[in-house]
């Protein structure tokens, strides 16, 4: 480290070297006047061998590692000097890098946060959830696949597999929690004793679970996570070890997890035990498929070898047990919990990152072109500096600290603008593929890799500049000047390419932004079959107790709460269903007599009142719909919409038809080998989806069972949101002890469920163009100003010779366009091969949609008109006689 100490004691290093120096020169001098020489020609002699005192001087100031340091000094101050005498230039050269920077910092600091540090568990890297797939089944995703198990699935695999550590067991089920004021419905979870162990987060108070919680006759406990603390009971610390009546039972808490703690997705946690009748545990099928299951790999183990050892076990399963539990033919296939949890949400964020390093990459290019604008003005100084004695290396290196001043004042800003990015980017992110328990913002991590990028923009962004800088006949450039070095030559073609670059990098960009947009107001404006505006929904759990426990009590139930809603001010009509149209509800395998047929045939099932078809709007095509007589005496009849008739009863008449669902054979509290007539046929709506064709559904009266909770739907003239509270209390005053799970506007579900997703790489990737177009407009109108500025001289000539002012316009904006048009060209091409990989991404909208591609085209034309049309009009305004003197 001498060095340094030399570096800030540079006086006292000056004085011993001069002392050091001088000791030699005299040493030389005794040495030819010992030889007989003369005093005087001594001296000379030695000082012609020695080289003279202050060249050597600079050898060894130049021979030391501080002067490398002292001369990088050198260049920033000039650096700073000569940035600071062209302000504009600067700030709009920090302004680009810093919305380039700033917008892959966000990127990237989501990308992180979400694929490589998403939870705070203990090696959730090797963590795996697997499931078994129908090799027959042709149905679309997650059709024909099962990721939940019987317990004696999950015993024998916890038993006999050779390839996890580890391996937990969770099943959810709603949770009634009475305070006295009213009951609230949770999602809690049972989970096996290892659960909390297996994750390996300790709770902020209290224990988690142990073994001896799931002996048999062991008090029963229960665990809490953070949120519902907080929001239920306030943070109070006195009720650790207090009792709660949870499910009709009592139970003492003896855990709270901390804030970022997620596991298993519940709110409560109750331990799991599988002995009969563990911990009063009640499924309601016979050897249910619902346990989850969780699993750790063994350290070298692969997923595949993992799938197959569990292929292994569960086709031993199937062939000691064969049934309908196990397909003919099926495999299993492991994933990791991370894939689990964000699935394709990942192609979401990676079409995202490839947006945000286009728009860097226009930054760049965009003060690239800049900085090599400026070089060409400043030649003579760079030939003159060359003159003195500066080699092409140390220019090279003053024009890259000029980059490096530029990136790193972006930089900074760049992480001022992320931070803010974040706040607005973060409410809009879609949390359902995205783990609660990740935390987005800016961390060591993210902002490393923003020094990274500032790094990178000064090599991208100076590096050409400075070697084109450089380049050619230094001395020459003294006397040749400016005149004429804007449009043509070395520095004219490389600016041309930049813009060229900028404006394609631009195009792919909006088109991208174009095909969301369109993909986004495609879903927005789907024809459902039926009106979701001024629909309310709410989820109602009755109470867990013998009051209900036949579908008669049941019925009288909710034709209480029927009779109340329907009486609210604002309320039209009220019906009960099962399901809320149109994302999805039950299904079952269907039987109809003296239908031969090799596949199963399947149907949506739907438990509802008479009022069902009036609440959504329905047409009746054929026959009669549901009435209340069907209702009060629980009749086997059915309403079908026009798909289930057209494929199950093609050209023939559906009236009087028979169908047995099988499911309910399967279900307590349910008709067994019943068949239902069809009564009547209604028109289709989307009933699994936005984008999906109406499947086949039969719409059934609800009272025909008590299994199962139900939801009001209410079509209302005001706003739905504004009769929640209301109908909450209708259905407590009906019964204090039912439980409200769900409530809101059937249309706000839609945004939550259906548009969140798409609504968000829309507005990202949207900003990302509109920050990129906005780059490129500065890029072209900055380099067109300079054009104009160097090519003042060429334009006075031209004037003076009779060109008017329409012909300068004319030849400025001919250069502009000819630029515009080979980079738009040249994007639409790219985006014709790049747009394919956001086609998982669109809805009802092509990847080359030609509507979309006319339109970004058309846009990008006019805007880049615009953008080149004051520095033409600035080019017609020049005086011939100021720009025949100019230098």
């Amino acid at each position: 480290m001498g060095w340094l100490r030399r570096l800030f004691q540079k006086p006292l290093t000056e004085k011993r070297l001069d002392s050091e120096l001088r000791f030699h020169l005299e040493q030389r001098v005794r040495d030819y006047v010992a030889s007989g020489m003369n005093p005087e020609e001594a001296r000379r002699r030695a000082n012609l061998a020695f080289g003279g005192l202050e060249q050597v001087k600079q050898d060894c100031r130049e021979a030391r590692k501080e002067s490398h340091v002292e001369d990088f000094l050198r260049d920033l101050q000039y650096a700073l000097r000569s940035l600071a005498k062209d302000r504009r230039f600067a700030l709009i050269a920090i302004f680009a890098l810093a919305l380039g920077i700033g917008a892959t910092t966000v990127m990237f600091s989501v990308i992180y946060n979400v694929v490589f540090d998403p939870f705070p568990y203990r090696d959730f890297q090797h963590s795996v959830v697997f499931e078994m797939r129908d090799l027959a089944s042709t149905g679309g995703k997650g059709e024909g696949a099962r990721d939940h198990y019987t317990i004696p699935e999950f015993l024998a695999i916890r038993q006999q597999n050779h390839v996890f550590e580890d391996i937990v067991g969770n099943y959810q089920l709603n949770v009634l929690y009475s305070d006295g004021k009213g009951t609230r419905r949770f999602l809690g979870g049972y989970t096996t004793a290892n659960g909390f162990d297996f994750l390996g987060v300790p709770p902020i108070l209290g224990r988690v679970f142990s073994p001896e919680d799931v002996k048999q006759d062991a008090p029963l406990v229960f665990m809490m996570n953070y949120r519902l603390w907080q929001t239920e009971f306030n943070g109070d610390l006195k009720i650790l070890g207090k009792a709660f009546f949870l499910n009709g039972k009592s139970r003492t808490l003896v855990g709270i997890m901390p804030q970022r703690f997620n596991g298993y997705g519940s709110s409560l946690w109750f331990p799991l035990g599988f002995y009969p009748g563990a911990d009063g545990t009640t499924f309601p099928t016979k050897d249910p498929d619902l346990i989850w299951v969780l699993a750790r790999l063994k350290k070298g183990v692969s997923l595949q070898a993992a799938a197959a050892d569990l292929d292994a076990i569960l086709h031993g399963l199937a062939q000691a047990n064969p049934g309908e539990l196990y397909p003919p033919r099926f495999k299993v296939v492991t994933r990791t919990l991370l894939d689990f949890v964000v699935g394709d949400f990942k192609s979401t964020l990676y079409a995202l990152l490839a947006a945000v390093l286009l728009l860097l990459l226009i930054a760049c290019s965009n003060v690239g072109n800049l900085l090599l604008a400026r070089a060409t003005v400043r030649e003579r100084e760079i030939a003159v500096r060359a003159s003195l004695g500066a080699s092409r290396g140390r220019l090279i290196r003053q024009l890259l600290v000029e980059s490096f001043l530029l990136a790193l004042a972006a930089c900074l800003a760049g992480c001022l603008f992320a931070y803010f990015g974040i706040k607005g980017l973060v409410p809009i992110i879609p949390r359902g593929p995205i783990p609660e328990e990740t935390v987005i913002g800016l961390n060591p991590v993210v902002l490393l890799l923003a020094l990274a990028i500032a790094f990178l923009t000064t090599l991208i962004c100076g590096l050409a500049p400075a070697l084109h800088a450089v380049r050619g006949n230094l001395p020459l450039c003294m006397t040749n000047g400016r005149k004429g070095a804007g449009g043509s030559g070395r520095h004219g073609k490389l600016r041309a390419a930049l813009v060229v670059a900028e404006v394609a990098l631009s195009i792919v960009l909006l088109t991208g932004a174009g095909l969301l947009m369109r993909s986004f107001f495609t879903l927005t404006h789907v024809d459902l079959g039926f009106n979701p505006e001024h629909m309310l929904y709410t989820r109602i759990v009755p109470a867990a107790d013998d009051r209900y426990d036949t579908a008669e009590k049941k019925k009288l139930f909710f034709e209480q709460v029927l009779q109340r809603v329907r009486a609210l001010p604002g309320v039209t009509t009220a019906t009960v269903s099962l399901s809320v149209p149109p994302l999805g509800g039950a299904g079952s395998f269907i039987t109809i007599p003296g239908k031969t047929h090799s596949e199963r045939w399947e149907s949506m099932v739907d438990l509802c009142s008479e009022g069902y078809f009036q609440t959504l709007g329905l047409q009746l095509l054929r026959g009669r719909l549901l009435s209340e007589t069907d209702i009060n005496s629980a009749r086997r009849v059915a309403v079908v919409n026009q798909a289930f008739a057209r494929t199950y009863f093609p050209g023939e008449d559906p009236l009087g038809q028979k169908i047995k669902f099988d499911v309910f054979d399967e279900l307590p509290e349910t008709p067994h080998n019943a068949y239902f007539e069809v009564v009547g046929v209604v028109t289709d709506f989307r009933n699994r989806g936005l984008l999906e064709p109406p499947a086949h559904e039969a719409f059934l009266p609800y009272s025909i069972t008590g299994f199962g909770d139900r939801t009001i739907l209410a079509r209302t003239v005001v706003d739905p949101n504004a009769l929640r509270a209301s109908v909450q209390r209708e259905i407590w005053t009906v019964d204090s002890n039912a439980a409200v799970a769900a409530s809101r506007s059937v249309k706000d579900l839609l945004a939550e469920e259906a548009y969140t997703q798409p609504q968000f790489g829309m507005i990202t990737i949207s900003a990302f163009a509109g920050i990129g177009l906005a780059l490129v407009l500065i890029g072209i109108f900055s380099v067109m100003a300079y054009t104009v500025a160097l090519q003042t001289h060429e334009i006075g000539v031209r004037m003076a010779l009779g060109a008017q002012h329409a012909n300068v316009v004319k030849m400025v904006l001919g250069n502009a366009l000819r630029l515009i048009s080979i980079g738009i060209l040249l994007g639409v091409l790219v985006s014709f091969g790049l747009t394919r990989f956001l086609a998982s991404q669109l809805a009802g909208v092509s990847a080359t949609d030609p509507l979309t591609f006319s339109a970004v085209v058309t846009v990008f034309l006019a805007v880049g008109l615009l953008a080149s049309l004051l520095p033409a009009r600035r080019a017609a305004g020049i005086d011939p006689l100021v720009a025949l003197h100019y230098e």
